[in-house]
């Protein structure tokens, strides 16, 4: 073999791994590139779903005493599970879960006075 044939040789060599490098590195990149785009979709996906709990949050802490008190536990309410809990008189605790139930996504503490301290029949100083 001659110098000549023997360079040519070493030079494709050369080329090929240089392709096969620029080819890992083209995968690596338009792999992570999908793998940004899909945590986009999820991250909206959850400020949706977080902003609708909200709303509906908002609503639910409207309600009244009555309203709170027929709904003490766990249930279903539209795409999510509702907590109520009552640990105090006229405290409630909500909480606010995927329709899993496995992840809470808002919670949030309510104070309702019974009808006899709204009177004043019960104030305390």
């Amino acid at each position: 073999m001659h110098r000549g044939e023997r360079r040519r040789g070493v030079a494709l060599l050369e080329v090929l791994v240089a392709l096969a490098v620029l080819g890992t590195a083209a995968a690596s990149l338009t792999a992570l590139a999908l793998q940004a785009g899909r945590a986009t979709d999820a991250a909206r996906r959850a400020d949706g779903d977080t902003r609708r709990a909200s709303a509906f949050l908002a609503m639910v802490s409207l309600w009244p005493r009555e309203d709170l008190d027929r709904r003490l536990g766990s249930r279903r309410q539209g795409d999510w599970t509702l907590d109520v809990r009552r640990p105090a008189p006229g405290v409630y605790r909500l909480s606010l879960r995927d329709s899993s139930g496995a992840r809470e996504l808002l919670r949030t503490s309510l104070y309702r006075p019974d009808s006899a301290e709204m009177r004043g029949g019960n104030a305390r100083p």
